[in-house]
């Protein structure tokens, strides 16, 4: 498969979400987008980082329609505004894209309680699709929910992770980050699955970016300041030799939520080099990506954790 940008269908007349534009894949996948004509609706933490995306878009394609939904996924309070926010405003979502998050940060916990990478890069994730799930079965949408290389190395899910008391293990903050995007992936092909079931015209499909060089291992690892800065500066700068650009590591973003031949239930990743970098196809994933019952048990327990039922 040689897929590339040029391969993205017109979209003007569509409607794009995106969580994370302030990140180089956000941004990337949003601008790819925006120049094949959609209309964009992005999310940020950060009102002058996002401020600086739009100028940025803007630039690029003068005639961008862009709007700027604040959003903090470590507050489930926050997700749900934010996503009632968008269904209010908006008669349409033709395109979700779940890419924020966080990673390897130290342990913390997020505004209800959980640890900080399942709470912001899952939960936060679920209670705000779950909310916009009206919308996005009215729209027969596309979601695209972003996960990592790095959901191969979780062996499983702790769903203790996502009970108020916790998870009664000694933090390791890769590990907790491989299970957020094992949950992440694992949410994308449940969603599938659901939709399929009911009929609907809703397509979900996973991605991941590879290796690519974005702030996201320079911001995660350094958070805590100290030695973690120091790690995070060096992963950075490997990342940046080893891996791909930004701008290239959103290509399966972009793919996913623009291929007219995917029906839903792909996982599209880089081509090359064990997934690490090239062009986007269809790519494998472990047997706890696939595991149907941890799927179902995860998708529950989502549910009970942030009080948000999704009934597809």
């Amino acid at each position: 498969m040689n897929w590339s940008t040029d391969d993205i269908p017109d979209l003007t007349g569509k409607r794009a979400v995106i969580t994370g534009v302030t990140g180089g894949l956000g941004f990337h996948t949003a601008l790819e987008l925006a120049r094949h004509g959609a209309e964009l609706v992005v999310t940020a933490r950060d009102a002058s980082k996002a401020d600086d995306v739009v100028a940025r878009l803007r630039k690029e394609v003068p005639d961008v329609s862009v709007d700027v939904v604040p959003l903090d996924l470590v507050s489930l309070a926050d997700a749900k505004r934010a996503a009632s926010e968008v269904t209010a405003a908006y008669d349409r979502v033709d395109i979700l894209i779940n890419n924020a998050g966080i990673m390897a940060a130290p342990s913390n916990l997020t505004v209800d309680g959980f640890e900080l990478q399942i709470g912001t890069n899952h939960l936060g994730h679920f209670a705000w699709t779950a909310t916009l799930w009206p919308l996005l079965k009215a729209s027969d949408a596309r979601v695209v929910t972003v996960s990592s290389l790095m959901h191969a190395q979780a062996r499983g899910f702790d769903l203790r992770s996502l009970d108020p008391a916790g998870s009664p293990r000694r933090y390791r903050r890769w590990v907790s980050y491989s299970e957020s995007k094992l949950a992440n992936l694992s949410f994308a092909l449940e969603l599938n699955r659901r939709v399929k079931e009911a009929g609907l015209g809703v397509v979900s499909v996973g991605a991941h970016p590879g290796l690519s060089s974005t702030n996201l291992q320079k911001t995660g690892v350094s958070m805590g300041g100290g030695v973690n800065t120091l790690a995070g500066i060096a992963m950075h700068q490997a990342t940046r030799i080893v891996g791909q650009s930004a701008a290239m590591g959103a290509w399966p973003l972009i793919m996913a939520a623009t291929d007219p031949s995917l029906t839903g239930g792909e996982y599209i990743g880089p081509s090359s080099l064990g997934q690490t970098r090239g062009r986007p196809q269809l790519v494998g994933m472990t047997h706890w990506g696939r595991d149907e019952d941890l799927a179902d048990n995860l998708w529950d327990a989502s549910e009970a954790a942030t009080g948000a039922g999704f009934r597809v």
